[in-house]
């Protein structure tokens, strides 16, 4: 690993040399919950493990980051963090999680979690200064029966150097208009004389949703998002993989299936009426890709259960993608443990998205591609 030089200290994987130092630091900074020196010996020889050490300018350790990378996932685990006594307000803490995080950042993980001793403020304190949000909490945690905090952070952004669509963000104000959200910041996105805002949002609702939905209000159907851009000036094509009525699988009530059935026909007439085409066919990663580079807006249907378990449709602006990752602004913001930066340019692993852009049991893929009229769809 590259060190990484700062306030005259360096960072660098650990080494079976460094055994006995990181042995005393942990005799130092623990009284409990001690690493022994076989669990420092294993992470030393883990692929699963980044083992990381803070060294002095006399070559001394003097602190250490143990990161944990679960297999077939895109966690990594903060699993210990120790800084010398003798070196602490030297910004080394800060240094080592920065490092942590690039480390587990480099195997391609998304997100870092992390447990803390509630009383420890000064850890805390340094967590929340880096941008980890506490989500939950663990009871009688540890072995001295302390309770734990619980923190999250995304580690991996959208590189500097990713083609990609350059887009405000916005955070939907309802639970139900997200696709308006998606749209609002598509638009914007391609002639910024048209500014995201709680009135329009409202207002793409009231002429693009479905009535119906899965449960509470109606969202909003691809077709009637793609009419509303198209009403504004925009260009705008419709691509989906099913001629049937969308989203009816996802309600019980007949009355209900029937009002769904009825504004899709009525919304795919305005469509005939008003030349909005309408593809139907399968979406691939590649056609997202083709049209980001020719300076499209790209709204995509996503399922929400790998998020948050809900299995409720959901639409996400794409705002890149690159060999290993989709980037997406998502306008919904979990306030249990994401910041607004952590739902804006979203990385989600090109193998996951697959996955979760297929909705409900029929596996409904959507995209609906929005350009200026100087702009050729691909």
């Amino acid at each position: 690993m590259k060190t990484n030089v700062a306030i005259n200290y360096s960072i660098r994987s650990a080494q079976q040399a460094d055994l006995s130092q990181l042995m005393a630091i942990e005799q130092q900074c623990f009284a409990s919950d001690r690493l022994s020196l076989r669990s420092f010996k294993h992470h030393l020889r883990s692929e699963h493990s980044e083992l990381l050490v803070a060294i002095s300018a006399d070559a001394a350790v003097v602190g250490y980051i143990l990161c944990l990378l679960h297999k077939g996932t895109r966690l990594a685990r903060l699993y210990s963090l120790a800084i010398s006594p003798a070196v602490r307000g030297a910004a080394i803490g800060k240094l080592l999680l920065e490092a942590g995080e690039k480390a587990a950042a480099s195997h391609g993980k998304i997100f870092m979690r992390l447990e803390v001793a509630k009383s420890n403020s000064a850890a805390i304190s340094l967590y929340q200064r880096q941008g980890y949000r506490g989500f939950g909490e663990y009871f009688d945690y540890y072995q001295d029966h302390q309770d734990a905090l619980r923190m999250q952070k995304t580690i991996w952004h959208k590189p500097i150097d990713l083609q990609h669509l350059e887009a405000p963000w916005y955070q939907q104000t309802t639970d139900f208009t997200c696709g308006p959200a998606a749209l609002m910041m598509a638009m914007s996105a391609l002639d910024k004389r048209w500014q995201c805002q709680q009135t329009l949002e409202l207002q793409l609702w009231r002429e693009s949703t479905t009535i119906f939905m899965t449960s509470g209000l109606g969202g909003t159907h691809p077709f009637g998002l793609a009419l509303a851009a198209k009403q504004r000036g925009f260009e705008a094509q419709v691509h989906v993989n099913s001629q049937q009525p969308l989203f009816i699988d996802g309600v019980r009530a007949s009355h209900k299936k029937e009002v769904m059935t009825l504004v899709h026909e009525q919304f795919r007439q305005h469509c005939s009426n008003n030349d909005l085409a309408i593809h139907y066919r399968e979406v691939s990663q590649t056609d997202v890709a083709n049209w980001l580079a020719a300076q499209c807006a790209v709204l995509m249907l996503i399922s929400t259960y790998r998020l948050d378990g809900a299995k409720a449709p959901h639409w996400v602006l794409i705002t890149g993608i690159d060999e290993r990752f989709l980037y997406v602004h998502d306008s919904d913001v979990d306030d249990k443990w994401q910041q607004p930066i952590d739902c804006q340019h979203m990385p989600i692993c090109r193998g996951d998205f697959e996955k979760m852009s297929q909705f409900g049991t029929s596996k409904l893929r959507c995209a609906i591609v929005l350009k200026t009229a100087a702009v050729r769809v691909l």
